[in-house]
């Protein structure tokens, strides 16, 4: 029975550190832009050709 309640515990802890783990990575990958393309990037309907600047 001890055995099974550490074995719960180690999980308990592991698995928060292993979703910051990840999180972390995804948020180190992330690609920082402009206002000006991120606004291009989320307009899907809008294609550069017919933007008039």
């Amino acid at each position: 029975m001890a055995g099974l309640f550490v074995v719960v515990l180690l999980l308990a802890l592991a698995a928060p550190l292993a979703l910051y783990a990840l999180v972390r990575s995804e948020h180190d990958q992330r690609v920082e832009t402009d206002r000006e393309t991120a606004e291009r990037l989320a307009r899907r309907d809008t294609d550069d050709e017919s933007r008039v600047r």
